[in-house]
């Protein structure tokens, strides 16, 4: 006979702060835990965040118990104050939260506190790389699927992707582009006026903008735009169980939501990336001749001799590499979102904070490789 999977449901109350039910069914013994122990953990650290008193724990839906399921059961009910349980089990959770929890001793310094957060540091590190290379393994899959059967593949999905990463965020890019242009002109200007190499400024915002500069500016901006974006739309759609109705339907959730995403941002962000290095370049040419002297015709025309344009492919290169990474990550979080609001706040700002973290490293990698280059 087949075994129910043990599952947690978190129903929540309409009303701000009104609450939630959360709903216990299936099997809770060692032997369903173990095959979902990991995604259990996740929604009882989640509701350990939350006020007891607003919460009402239905466990009439158990179907088996066992010491395991009951000892798991005991810790995440430790400080709950509703609780509906089958007077058949609620025997066993009793013993257990008596008799199997061992209390921490509160007070004192605990020596070990520092290798714990380290180790679940890992384990966490380990659980995100385990992930992410199942999630980039099926991406590739999916890619070489979609490549024979060009009917299948998302096609307006892509394009969407495409003007809400690109399009619309040409403004904000080019905008901070531009005011990046007058400070790093403007700063440079000041130093180089006092040993009287005035055109070296040419050099410095050109190399600067178009190799490093540009790409980082379009990546971060990005980051915080159009990945936060991302990973908000992919958890709303787990918290309404929209990715498991695709999954129901049969619908491959990763050629139809994510593959788009990453190739559309990887796609988009190489014209921002240009567009920004030419408001930057606007920017350095208008603060070039108010406090240097250095007119716009002559800017232009020592540019390509003082940044030669493998600089230009490297900084395009770098975009493709960056709009990747920054989708990736984005999806990455918003496919572990928890069917609650809580952990949909906590993945966008984790996906952001990871995005920014991605681009800056592999920025540095490209830096370090490619230092002979231009």
């Amino acid at each position: 006979m087949a075994t129910a999977q043990a599952a947690i449901e978190i129903d929540e109350l309409p009303g701000a702060g009104a609450g939630a039910t959360i709903h216990v069914s299936g099997d809770w013994t060692f032997g369903a835990l173990r095959k979902r122990r990991y995604r259990l953990a996740r929604i009882a650290a989640d509701l350990q965040h939350r006020s007891a008193k607003s919460l009402r724990w239905d466990l009439t839906g158990i179907t088996a118990l066992d010491d395991a399921g009951a000892v798991w059961l005991a810790r995440s009910l430790r400080t709950a104050e509703q609780i509906d349980v089958n007077p058949r089990y609620g025997a066993m959770l009793t013993q257990a939260s008596q008799g199997l929890l061992v209390e921490r001793a509160e007070g004192g310094l605990d020596p070990l506190a520092g290798v714990v957060r380290v180790g679940r540091a890992g384990i966490d590190f380990w659980f995100h790389l385990r992930d992410g290379t199942a999630l980039l393994g099926q991406l590739v899959l999916d890619l070489f699927r979609v490549t024979r059967r060009w009917r299948d593949f998302p096609l307006l999905e892509l394009s969407a992707n495409v003007y809400r990463a690109g399009v619309s965020a040409l403004p904000v890019t080019m905008l901070v582009g531009f005011l990046i242009g007058v400070v790093l002109t403007y700063l440079s200007a000041l130093q180089l006026k006092r040993y009287g190499a005035d055109l070296l400024v040419i050099n410095i915002v050109g190399i600067g903008v178009v190799r490093e500069l540009g790409p980082l500016l379009a990546s971060i901006i990005a980051a915080g735009r159009s990945g936060s974006a991302m990973t908000a739309q992919l958890g709303v759609m787990r918290v309404t169980e929209e990715i498991e109705a695709l999954s129901v339907m049969g619908v491959s959730v990763t050629a139809r939501l994510v593959l788009p995403k990453v190739l559309g941002l990887a796609i988009a962000l190489p014209m921002v990336s240009f567009c920004t290095d030419i408001a930057a370049l606007a920017g350095g040419v208008l603060i070039a001749k108010l406090t240097l002297g250095i007119t716009p015709a002559a800017f232009l025309e020592a540019l390509p001799r003082a940044v030669e344009v493998v600089n230009f492919w490297i900084g395009i290169g770098k975009s493709v590499a960056f709009g990747f990474a920054v989708a990736f990550v984005a999806c990455h979080y918003g496919l572990r979102v928890l069917p609650n609001t809580d952990s949909l706040a906590a993945g966008v700002t984790q996906s952001v904070v990871a995005s920014v973290t991605a681009v800056i490293l592999l920025d540095a990698m490209f830096a370090i490789l490619l230092r002979d280059v231009g």
